[in-house]
């Protein structure tokens, strides 16, 4: 893979086997029909989707990375670690992401308590019509519930007023530990990227802490154009990694039609100056 043509990969985006509202089939065709020629489906601490995702994308002429995004608990904050080209037989890897799902149910029915001595009634019903699952029941989940209801009109003044730290319906979850997350990544061949880094409520020093961890584990990468970041933090972000000496991954954070910041492959190319993630792939 040449790094002189830049490739369109989009190595991040979710199905509804997580909180993704199209079938990894979907995805694929629509990652194909703009222009994705390298594509990885990363959902969300599970690898259910994988083996159908790879058939569609393979099927469409696209080189296909098998990923998973994973949560981790970093300074009282969660934090996404992207695994790329890993194995997803792995059994380490297949059990970490099954004891990290762990506790979504209970912590979907604390939410709901939350919610309901705010008056928002049914709220777990709700967002288990979404995820259809218990063990993936997600925020985002709880948040297609209260646009549906007309409780918020949109997902962002959902997260403004309800789910987040210090509004009603945030419960905080104990999530894989970043050791663990690159641990089972490397473990099943994979490459560990840090996702959306411009993301976190972190200070400075935290971030710098969380990249020297990481590099110190094996991490490799780290998003530098994603749907998360705005055009400066692209320029940030291809700074951090050629301080930390890390490989640069783009991805659009793809969920749904209507609510991503950006679709499938639309997102600008890569700094030139970067190497891909993908590069390290054949």
């Amino acid at each position: 893979m040449s790094q002189t043509a830049p490739l369109n990969a989009d190595l991040h985006c979710h199905s509804i086997i997580s909180d993704g509202t199209l079938s990894p089939e979907e995805l694929a065709l629509r990652a194909h029909q703009n222009g994705v020629q390298v594509w990885s489906l990363t959902d969300h601490d599970v690898l259910g989707g994988q083996e159908r995702a790879r058939l569609a994308a393979e099927n469409l002429g696209m080189t296909y990375l098998a990923g998973v995004e994973i949560s981790i608990s970093w300074m009282n904050q969660t934090v996404h670690i992207v695994g790329l080209g890993l194995d997803q037989s792995n059994a380490v890897l297949e059990e970490g992401l099954r004891a990290t799902r762990d506790g979504r149910g209970l912590r979907a029915r604390q939410m709901a308590a939350q919610l309901e001595q705010a008056g928002i009634q049914n709220s777990y019903e709700g967002a288990l019509h979404f995820a259809g699952n218990p063990e993936l029941i997600a925020r985002t989940h709880f948040a297609r519930f209260l646009v549906e209801q007309k409780i918020c009109s949109n997902m962002d003044e959902v997260f403004r007023k309800y789910l987040i730290a210090g509004k009603p319906g945030y419960v905080s979850h104990r999530w894989a530990s970043l050791d663990e997350a690159v641990s089972w990544i490397r473990g099943a061949g994979g490459e560990a990227v840090i996702a959306h880094p411009g993301r976190y409520k972190l200070n400075t020093m935290q971030m710098d802490e969380l990249y020297a961890r990481f590099k110190d584990l094996g991490g490799s990468g780290i998003e530098v154009v994603t749907g998360s970041h705005s055009p400066d933090q692209y320029k940030t972000y291809a700074k951090i990694a050629e301080r930390y000496g890390f490989m640069a991954s783009r991805g659009s954070d793809f969920h749904d039609p209507h609510e991503s910041n950006i679709d499938l492959g639309l997102l600008p190319h890569l700094p030139e100056h970067l190497k891909p993630i993908w590069s390290v792939f054949h």
